[in-house]
């Protein structure tokens, strides 16, 4: 127990070349913290919910949907737009932060998923497997622990995404450890009312398990439920609920008929918050280069 503790904290790095040999199975060591996390956010039926709470929430969940949907997906899976070294590791940081393990790992599985999507060898498609093993108990089987890393040889230059990718947990350390801190600052408490217990669970705990299950919808209910602009070979649909949860990730058919595009939402109509988003930081200089949707990709779409 001591030395799977050691390799939980201080972890091997673990990669895969190939997917490994026979069924996937669930780690359940591997995977308590996340399984603590879900219990843990229980805790916030013990303590009265005030606007403070609810704002403090909005917030967490905003900004790291923002790096996941921005940098772990747009940026490190798609490479749909650029960014200096400093922007692309604090992106990647704070992506981090939400649980969701590194930005190696996401994009290398993120770009399995698109070459093999919704067959036997895509791990999270409703369609060869069971809902919920879509939508999350693949996220805790073994071959979701090690990095595809042939898949990612163009991120694997930087040492300092290779180590945020091996030592994932510590922005989220971080992310709850300056929760409870800032909660028993007297200054914050006099402010807000909130305490270090409450704006553990308001500021980390409820927004990670929200980013984990959102950003999961994608995967399972995206492939399942809404519409279809183009035909892509395999179950991606368009989901308007999704997209206001993702800021914009909801556009899946979308994204999956044309990935190389900075934006998701094609149209006027299809709100892509986090496309906008880019496009202030590009006019502050943070990012450059957007790949636009090419005209001939709304030619093709039946509307």
């Amino acid at each position: 127990m001591s030395f799977s503790i050691l390799k939980w904290v201080c972890p091997p790095p673990e990669t895969f070349e190939e997917l490994p040999p026979g069924k996937a199975k669930v780690e359940w060591f591997r995977c308590l913290p996340y399984v603590v996390v879900h219990l843990a956010g229980l805790l916030a039926l013990l303590y009265p919910v005030s606007f403070a709470c609810v704002l403090i929430a909005i917030l967490s969940y905003a900004v790291r949907m923002f790096s996941i949907t921005a940098f772990y997906h747009r940026y490190f899976s798609h490479r749909t737009f650029k960014t200096s070294r400093l922007v692309q590791f604090l992106g990647a940081f704070v992506a981090c932060s939400a649980g969701q393990r590194g930005p190696l790992w996401w994009a290398a599985h993120h770009r399995r998923h698109h070459r093999h999507s919704d067959t036997e060898d895509d791990d999270h498609s409703p369609h060869t497997k069971s809902f919920l093993w879509s939508h999350t108990l693949w996220f805790m089987t073994d071959y979701a622990v090690p990095t595809f890393m042939k898949e990612v040889r163009d991120l694997a230059k930087f040492k300092e995404l290779l180590f945020l990718n091996r030592f994932d947990w510590i922005p989220v350390v971080v992310l709850a450890s300056s929760c409870y801190l800032l909660g028993e600052t007297s200054w914050f408490g006099e402010w807000t009312g909130l305490t270090g217990m409450t704006t553990l669970i308001w500021g980390f705990l409820i927004p990670t398990i929200a980013l984990y299950h959102a950003t999961f919808a994608i995967n399972s209910i995206a492939h399942l439920f809404g519409s279809r602009r183009f035909e892509t070979g395999e179950g991606s649909r368009n989901n308007f609920l999704l997209a206001l949860l993702t800021l914009g990730e909801g556009w899946h058919n979308n994204h999956h008929f044309y990935p190389a595009s900075a934006r998701q939402g094609f149209f006027k109509w299809e709100i892509d918050p986090t496309y906008y988003l880019l496009r202030l930081m590009a006019l502050f200089g943070l990012v450059r280069d957007l790949r636009p949707v090419p005209s001939w990709v709304k030619d093709k779409a039946v509307r």
